[in-house]
């Protein structure tokens, strides 16, 4: 873990080859390299968090998606074939990066908040508050994508080298109590609405990151209160046209997008998704994307003849373009997320049918998608629609996996789908280069691997 608690990447490069385009290699900035001593160090400092934090977003969507049942293996890759075939190693790259990327975020996050407070001339206190809450936000959400991902993970707050180079895993709740906590500070101190947009963290992000961290803890009445207040506070719009969703950036609905240009675009996605065709959508997941419930939502991938043939079905996944084409960006909340973790909650309440109810919710997308309507009453079978919805809606955005495991439902889903399936697979596995490394970590195996 040293290696990624001491550094963070500020640039991704795109190399030539193929496998260096979907793994870029980073600028690694040590601690002795970082400058935050003045007022005119803090913008530099804080494009290194969002950029830190920009460089582990493809990886949610790899675990979200590639570990689920979304995808088809369709390459030359190991790391992608062990998704494809259900068969994840711990030496797997993509496993590695995911790592490293929590680990960047958090070290350039604990920067701030050390360094920060002893700029004490040329920013405001309002600025120096407002950085250190996106420092705060942002490392609570790196670990809490660390935590459902990998489970017990080290629960780093220093950028103290030694104290980083030998440190154990920490229980998963405690992990979460200080996403928690982290969260909190940020809804305090940043803004109701970012100047810049979804580009940037406002209230209403954490609001909700709020949501959906209280459906993963099966909190269900604040899940449905925080989802609520997103919902509600008039600043995003569902979109009328699904196919925004998938060819535009910064929509009106989206809350968070990670977004990237023409120059910085490092093809992560469309690469795979599209110009290699790495991974293609799986059989089922194109069953389920032109089912009459799905709608318009079938936008989501698209079919070519020419594509079709030998294993490849000819569908590709149509959500990650480039930017030249204006769907470069990896949305990490928008609206649509809100309407089903409230939808989910109220479920869960008993509050099924009728005004405020899980299906008034499931409706507002249905009647988006201009799908067929919900016909659901009982609780059992308006989950189920839930979880269809969810997949419908969100698809190769990164929330199938981390779905089928909060549900308990991964063993007979998963299970049905590959017969490689195990219910290890329901973490990753801890990178072996990190339980090498790290003494703390090298009988700390996640169980199975």
């Amino acid at each position: 873990m040293k290696s990624y608690i001491i550094c963070f990447i500020l640039t991704l490069t795109v190399l030539t080859s193929c496998k260096d385009v979907l793994e870029p290699t980073p600028t690694d900035i040590r601690i002795d390299d970082l400058t935050l001593k003045t007022a005119a160090d803090a913008p530099l400092v804080r494009i290194g968090l969002y950029s830190a934090f920009r460089s582990m977003t493809s990886s949610v969507v790899i675990a979200g998606d590639f570990t689920a049942d979304n995808i088809k293996h369709n390459g030359t890759f190991t790391s992608y074939q062990e998704f494809g075939t259900k068969q994840i190693t711990s030496t797997n790259s993509d496993v590695a990066t995911f790592w490293a990327g929590v680990y960047r975020t958090n070290y350039v996050a604990n920067f701030i908040l050390e360094r920060l407070p002893n700029v004490t001339t040329g920013i405001t206190s309002d600025s120096r508050k407002v950085l250190m809450a996106e420092a705060r936000f942002l490392r609570g959400l790196a670990n809490f994508y660390g935590v459902y991902t990998f489970g017990d993970i080290p629960l780093v707050t220093t950028t103290d080298q030694a104290t980083n180079q030998n440190i154990a895993r920490t229980a998963k709740a405690t992990v979460l109590a200080a996403v928690l906590a982290d969260y909190q500070v940020a809804l305090t101190d940043l803004p109701d609405d970012s100047s810049t947009g979804a580009a940037y963290l406002s209230k209403r992000v954490v609001q909700a990151a709020l949501a959906r961290f209280y459906l993963y803890q099966k909190n269900w009445a604040q899940a449905e209160t925080y989802a609520t207040q997103v919902i509600s506070s008039g600043k995003f719009t569902l979109v009328p046209d699904y196919n925004s969703i998938v060819n535009v950036n910064f929509t009106a609905e989206s809350i968070f997008e990670v977004g990237y240009t023409q120059n910085d675009d490092p093809a992560t996605l469309n690469t795979l998704f599209v110009s290699r065709r790495e991974v293609i959508p799986s059989d089922q997941i194109i069953i389920a994307l032109n089912s009459t419930e799905s709608g318009t939502r079938v936008a989501t991938i698209a079919f070519d003849v020419t594509k079709q043939q030998g294993t490849d079905n000819g569908w590709t996944v149509k959500k990650y373009g480039t930017a030249i084409e204006g769907n470069a960006n990896i949305v990490v909340f928008r609206l649509a997320e809100m309407y089903l973790i409230r939808a989910e909650a109220r479920a869960q309440l008993g509050k099924l049918v009728g005004a405020n109810s899980a299906v008034e919710d499931l409706t507002v997308l249905r009647t988006r998608a201009k799908a067929i309507a919900v016909t659901a009453a009982a609780q059992a079978d308006v989950l189920l629609a839930v979880e269809r919805e969810r997949q419908y809606e969100l698809a190769f955005e990164g929330h199938r996996w981390y779905d089928l495991v909060r549900t308990g439902r991964a063993q007979a889903v998963m299970s049905a789908f590959s017969p490689n399936w195990n219910s290890r697979y329901e973490l990753w596995p801890i990178p072996q280069s990190e339980t090498l490394r790290n003494p703390a970590l090298q009988s700390a195996q996640n169980p199975g691997y």
